[in-house]
């Protein structure tokens, strides 16, 4: 039987079993809505489980009114504490800077509008697409359990974290970096000072990090500055292992990596499951406003030497409108191209804070990027999704956490992982890739998704045992699987062991590192995270926050801790270990790649597949500013030509001056 021939006779089989398995859910499920057995409490909470109709709703739509910080405000507040004028309960208990905001739709558009009695007006557009908005926020399955026991590690005032638990806690080691980048929201090299936490305080952070419930599982992430530069960073992956986290990242920029194959096995065998790599774009071109001249060559020696070693890659893209964000389709393709090396996509809005926070408002408006430019622009330049039918809120994916936290039982140890996040922050679809073809198809589009959602609800609130609600959820994978589709290799087999090395739901056992590398598919998430600022800060969503930060005061929201009202400039002052001087005197200077140089590697050979047409693009230059430091030299321009001009002016009046005097005698 020919190939093609074989192919459509089992997609044809595969389909006759999903009819089936369709009326076979529908029928059971008939009766099996009825008399749904009652929500445990499992080890990992003080509270039973949640009913899908039991989850906490949030205000969405528009028009809506919400608390927001005004950026004056804020900043004057930050400085006062910064001075030790204040203290830190200038935010925590006296909401310094908190103004009320409107979300409203604008021409299509979604915007905020808010007003301080004192600064003035201030607006930022929050999406570019009210359809894409209204689409993502339609499929918010609800909050998550609400956090407890946590008093002692959430106790910010407004931005403190109310509901769940988050999918990544952020753990810094250092501030310190070995590169030089603009946008960069920690403000790495510039702030006068080292923060770098000792191996008590770090092993504390995470100690801490078990108390909160409830106590999922969580990816935990080692992040700076530059992790990799502080000399607890092994240590801190072997503890984070010890504890019970069975993912462990670090959010690097690859040098080290690169530099040394060695280090990647080290970290490898200490139990560093993912790298959080940043990448702004293929080629050198796209990454030069790193101020590494070969940067883009750094990076896939990085990549090469941690898959070698059993690393995951995580390709991390901050966007820029206007720099890189037209790197949106060449990163894709680079990583469909290269299915056995990368395994997710984060691309992340810029959120102008940091070196960033006094951008202009010209700039701003200019540079803002929002989810839906996102959702749009990968339709656009790689023509292979729909924003309003293939993308999804990261909290919608939580449905299937809360099934396996079912079907693992009340003595589990931990929860599953989950992300509920508020639908504004994060989005998400994915793409199934063949690993030796590379043919790739959009899941949605050969998986009903939000049909698969509900029908993942009904299980889950009916309660029942591990298999049969197993059984359930096979004939509901089934039931809303499309196999003609789907890739032309994919099987109906293949979606079901999938899901089950996803979620453990079976108990087998997939292995680890390099081993769980032999499933020839590749599921691609493609993420979108965009992060707040000051000037579409919203507390809504710092309450549900998925990424928070572990610091030596407690955890604190992401976007509370970087952004908002700035924790981690407060935090690491409070706790900062010497000034940059008196660091370099006892400990020497690490060094900083930058300067638009070179960066020296004995080898830069990697085996991956680059598209020439996608690696030699150049960007369009322009004279606007693109950073930060784009409008301090301009702003030191403006004065040297304002001194200059007052010069000649005085030049000029001066004789005149002299010519009018009249000698007295």
């Amino acid at each position: 039987m020919p190939r093609n021939t074989r192919r459509t006779f089992w997609k044809l089989v595969d389909s006759v079993f999903c009819l089936i398995a369709g009326v076979a859910f529908d029928v059971i499920q008939f009766f099996n809505r009825y008399r749904p057995a009652p929500a445990f409490t499992p080890k990992w909470s003080d509270r039973p489980l949640l009913k899908s109709w039991e989850k906490s709703k949030i205000n969405l739509g528009w028009p809506r009114k919400t608390t927001s910080l005004c950026p004056q405000c804020t900043l004057e507040a930050r400085e006062k504490i910064l001075k030790d004028e204040a203290d830190y309960r200038l935010f925590s208990e006296k909401k310094a800077g908190e103004i009320p905001a409107t979300i409203i739709e604008r021409d299509g558009q979604i915007w905020m509008v808010k007003e301080c009695p004192k600064h003035g007006k201030f607006e930022d557009i929050m999406s570019m697409d009210s359809n894409f908005t209204r689409w993502v926020e339609s499929n918010f399955p609800g909050c998550d359990l609400r956090a407890h026991n946590d008093s002692r590690l959430h106790w910010h005032g407004t931005a403190a974290i109310t509901h769940g638990r988050g999918g990544v806690l952020t753990v810094d080691l250092t501030n310190r970096c070995n590169m030089m980048c603009d946008p960069c929201f920690t403000d790495a090299n510039q702030v006068g000072f080292v923060h770098e936490p000792c191996w008590d305080d770090t092993k504390k952070v995470l100690d801490d990090a078990m108390s909160i419930k409830p106590r999922r599982q969580m990816s935990v992430q080692f992040s700076g500055g530059e992790p990799t530069l502080s000399p607890n960073f092994i240590r801190a992956v072997k503890y984070a292992r010890k504890l019970g986290f069975n993912s462990v990242q670090c959010a690097t920029n690859g040098i080290r990596f690169a530099q040394d194959i060695n280090f990647a096995r080290k970290a490898a065998e200490a139990g560093l499951r993912y790298a959080y790599l940043q990448f702004d774009g293929v080629g050198n071109d796209a990454n030069s406003h790193r101020h590494i001249k070969n940067l883009f060559d750094v990076k896939l020696r990085s990549i090469e030497n941690m898959h070698e070693a059993g690393i995951e890659i995580v390709l991390v893209i901050t966007l820029v409108n206007g720099v890189n964000n037209d790197q949106i389709g060449p990163i894709i393709r680079f990583a469909m191209d290269n299915p056995k090396k990368i395994a997710f996509l984060s691309f992340q809005p810029v959120s102008f804070t940091g070196r960033d926070e006094l951008v202009t408002p010209e700039r701003r408006f200019r540079q803002r990027y929002t989810l839906s430019h996102l959702a749009n622009d990968v339709k656009n330049q790689v023509g292979i999704t729909e924003p309003c039918r293939d993308w999804f809120p990261l909290s919608l994916f939580s449905t299937f956490s809360d099934f396996a936290d079912l079907v693992h039982g009340p003595n589990a140890d931990w929860g599953q992982v989950t992300c509920s996040c508020h639908p504004n922050c994060g989005v998400g679809t994915a793409l199934m890739i063949d690993k030796e073809t590379r043919e790739a198809v959009p899941v949605p589009r050969f998986l009903d998704i939000p049909g698969l959602i509900e029908d993942v609800k009904k299980v889950t609130d009916a309660g029942r045992g591990k298999w049969f609600s197993n059984m359930m959820m096979g004939l509901a994978l089934m039931k809303c699987y499309h196999p003609f589709r789907g890739p032309s290799r994919l099987t109906l087999w293949d979606i079901l062991k999938k899901f089950d090395k996803s979620f453990g739901l079976t108990g087998k056992f997939y292995g680890v590192g390099k081993v769980r590398r032999d499933d020839p598919w590749n599921f691609l998430f493609i993420a979108g995270m965009w992060f707040q600022d000051l000037f579409n800060y919203d507390f809504s969503r710092t309450q549900l926050c998925a990424i928070p930060y572990g610091t030596q005061e407690g955890e604190i929201s992401f976007c509370a801790y970087n952004t908002g009202h700035g924790w981690r400039n407060i935090v690491e002052h409070m706790h900062r270990n010497a000034t940059v001087a008196d660091w370099y005197q006892q400990h020497g200077r690490h060094e900083i790649h930058a300067g638009e140089r070179t960066l020296m590697l004995d080898s830069y050979n990697h085996s991956l597949k680059i598209r020439p047409e996608d690696a030699n693009r150049t960007r369009l230059r322009t004279d606007l500013p693109q950073t930060a430091r784009d409008e301090k030299l301009l702003r030191k321009r403006a004065a040297r030509e304002a001194e200059q001009v007052r010069e000649h002016y005085e030049e000029a009046v001066s004789p005149q001056k002299k010519s009018k005097l009249v000698q007295l005698g």
